[in-house]
């Protein structure tokens, strides 16, 4: 009988052993989306919803932001592990905050467009640059596009432009009621926003700041210093299970579309696969993403934009753009081929 109670009780506590093993062997991830659960989300949750990062031995956990700058500094203090962020505003805060002990650096480009652009309605008679001289134009203060417009005005000399500020859900609605003659802002998150308020697509005018001189990154994957300390081998998993993840949301838009549903049940599923499309095409499958190759900058590219975001943004010391890129944890080459042929 005590043998008995004692095999059981022994095997019991192998099995705990050993369910502790597992446990210890999965390594936690904080992640910080740039913005809500719309279309995009889907290059994040899809990698959760089909298990790669759990086959990676990775448990992440995915929220959502409330714009870049905010999740810049939340992954500067250490909040979260990894995020996703517009690159110039990650170089903004490594110019502004030159001392931080733990400035976040960009391991993976994803935007590798930026995706802001000037957004008017045709009745308005704006339809180049030029047309912008002297009229009022509105976004929020922190909007990626009104931060980056005195580069879009210098490279199509636009002057006498006056700013309008709004919160972010107003924005759209200024311009339908004539409040301000134009926008910045995401070119697919403004475009679907006015179509929700009435306008017709033929009857927005788009300004990309890409067609038209401004060759800024857009959003990357951003990491404290820490893990990419302690633990690079997670960070390595992690990023090639986004780039797993990427190619099945490039290759199938609308079914990935039912992960980001499943956070958020309150999206408009139909709306934020067309979101999600314009994405894709205009910022993730770009020409110059299949150029550079998925993940990836061009060095003298990221120079030119870390000189342009110092002039820009006014910052307190000029960019360096080798302390705010680091490749060293980007997957193979074969992983990183997820952009369909032309």
């Amino acid at each position: 009988m005590k043998k008995r109670v004692f095999v059981k009780t022994f095997a019991a506590l192998a099995a705990a052993a050993a369910l502790g093993s597992a446990h210890a062997q999965t390594t936690p991830i904080k992640f910080q989306l740039d913005w809500r659960f719309e279309g995009p989300s889907a290059l994040f949750l899809t990698p959760v919803a089909k298990g790669y990062f759990k086959d990676a031995k990775l448990d992440v956990t995915v929220d959502a932001g409330n714009g870049s700058g905010g999740t810049v500094t939340r992954v500067a203090s250490g909040a979260y592990d990894l995020g996703f962020a517009d690159l110039a505003a990650l170089m903004e805060f490594h110019a502004n905050n030159p001392d931080a002990p733990n400035k976040p650096v960009a391991i993976m480009m994803v935007y590798n467009d930026t995706p802001a652009s000037v957004m008017a309605l045709k009745k308005s008679g704006i339809k180049t640059p030029a047309d912008l001289n002297g009229k009022k134009l509105g976004a929020p203060v922190f909007d990626a596009g009104r931060r980056a417009f005195p580069i879009f005005a210098k490279a199509n000399n636009v002057s006498g432009v006056q700013w309008t500020s709004m919160d972010p859900p107003l924005r759209e609605t200024m311009l339908m009621r004539g409040d301000v003659d134009a926008i910045t802002g995401f070119t697919f998150t403004s475009l679907l926003n006015l179509e929700a308020r009435g306008a017709k697509a033929e009857d927005v005018v788009i300004l990309p700041y890409p067609q038209y001189g401004v060759k800024l990154y857009g959003n990357a994957i951003i990491a404290t210093p820490k893990i990419l300390k302690e633990n690079p081998a997670a960070v390595k998993a992690f990023l090639a299970a986004i780039a797993k993840g990427a190619k099945d949301v490039i290759a199938d838009p609308a079914a990935s579309i039912a992960y980001v549903k499943a956070r958020d049940g309150i999206i408009n599923t139909e709306l934020e696969t067309r979101r999600l499309k314009l994405a894709i095409d205009t910022v993730i499958n770009s020409p110059n993403a299949r150029a550079e190759g998925f993940g990836q900058v061009n060095g003298p590219r990221l120079s030119l934009m870390a000189s342009q975001v110092s002039d820009a943004f006014n910052t307190k010391t000029r960019v360096n753009p080798d302390a705010v890129w680091n490749a060293s944890f980007l997957p193979s080459k074969a992983e990183l081929d997820v952009l369909p042929k032309k």
